[in-house]
C-alpha cells in the first residue's frame, strides 16, 4: 500500500487587523475564537457596509462615523 502524504496546514490570507484570528467549533457545536467578540464587531462595523441600512433615508451614517 502507498503511504498517504500529510498536507501542510496553510493559513489563509487575512486582513492585517485580523492576524492570528482563529475560530473553532467543538464537538458540542460551541464556537470559540481567539479574538473577543467586541474586537470582531468593531472590525466589521469599520470595514463592512450594512446592506440593510444603506438605502435608508432616515439614518445619517457616514463611512467614518462610529456607532
Amino acid at each position: 500500500m502507498a503511504k498517504k502524504k500529510k498536507k501542510k496546514a496553510i493559513d489563509p490570507k487575512v486582513h492585517d487587523d485580523l492576524k492570528g484570528f482563529k475560530m473553532d467549533i467543538n464537538s458540542f457545536g460551541e464556537i470559540s475564537s481567539s479574538f473577543p467578540i467586541d474586537k470582531i464587531n468593531e472590525f466589521l462595523n469599520k470595514n463592512v457596509e450594512d446592506k440593510k441600512l444603506k438605502d435608508r433615508d432616515d439614518l445619517d451614517l457616514d463611512d467614518n462615523e462610529e456607532k
